[in-house]
């Protein structure tokens, strides 16, 4: 069976496989432990925004739908659909949502110190370096999508579930490197992460465009499903990298407006101003 009759077979409505029913299980365990943690946290009196839950829960949600459900379209079509969804809305659902705050919150003393130590350790912090976490983004699209690695993939069922494995995990460690709303070793500016997610994302829309014209080597799409695909993961890319830029800029803004406020609060009344103990207000 060629990679474009075996993709054909997948999106025709075939039953979905053993890896896919565990990724299902794995998201709706993971949802399921998030709700309990938060619920836990409400019991004992701290507050934890519903908006959150309903970020996780939609995360989780998606990456079952892209496991478990036949995407739209023709064949390529439907694998970008897919890829979007798994590696692109489903990681920053799953980070708005704060799940490390949350474990660190809620967990004991014991398992919560190995948490942290893990978070904040070497080699986590390279990976959410802004840079590093884009080039394992950006760079993994690339080489699957422009090298004979796409084809080779869908005719050997491991190699195609190591490589959904890292197309979730880099769109993971890209949303926590741009968000940046997690414990982190080291929380690098806005300046940074903005540069990675402008040169990221310009290395997906150039991706795209050539999707366009090329497929995947050695594969036969027809050049409308070509054309399906490149616009799905243009737009789709582009709105999720917007939402992106937006976390960074909120952070920006409120980083920004509480500086002003130490800096109001140390900066002695002027000439004819109100004492320093003036209380305003009563």
């Amino acid at each position: 069976m060629t990679a474009f009759q075996a993709m054909a077979h997948v999106h025709g409505g075939a039953q979905p496989g053993g890896a896919a029913l565990l990724a299902a299980g794995g998201a709706l365990s993971c949802g399921a432990a998030y709700l309990l943690a938060a619920a836990r946290l409400r019991r004992r009196g701290d507050r934890w925004p519903l908006l959150r839950d309903l970020s996780f829960g939609a995360g989780t949600t998606a990456l079952v739908v892209a496991a478990l459900a036949s995407m739209p379209g023709a064949p390529f079509t439907a694998h970008m659909v897919q890829h979007l969804v798994t590696g692109m809305a489903a990681p920053l659902l799953l980070v708005l949502a704060r799940p490390v705050t949350l474990a660190l919150r809620s967990l004991p003393p014991g398992p919560r110190r190995p948490l942290l130590a893990a978070v904040r350790s070497r080699p986590a912090g390279l990976l959410v370096l802004p840079p590093v976490a884009a080039l394992l983004d950006a760079g993994g699209l690339w080489l699957l999508y422009r090298t004979p690695l796409f084809a080779i993939a869908h005719e050997r069922p491991w190699l195609a579930a190591l490589v959904h494995v890292h197309v979730f995990a880099a769109g993971l460690l890209f949303s926590v490197a741009v968000c940046g709303l997690d414990p982190l070793r080291r929380r690098h500016g806005p300046a940074l992460r903005g540069a990675a997610l402008v040169a990221a994302g310009g290395a997906h829309a150039v991706l795209a465009r050539t999707l366009y014209a090329t497929g995947p080597t050695g594969t036969r799409f027809t050049a409308a499903d070509l054309a399906g695909a490149a616009e799905w993961m243009y737009y789709g890319g582009d709105l999720v990298e917007i939402a992106l830029a937006v976390a960074v800029a909120a952070q920006w803004y409120a980083a920004a407006g509480r500086r002003l406020a130490r800096e109001s609060r140390r900066t002695p009344p002027g000439p004819g101003g109100p004492p320093a103990s003036a209380s305003y207000g009563q």
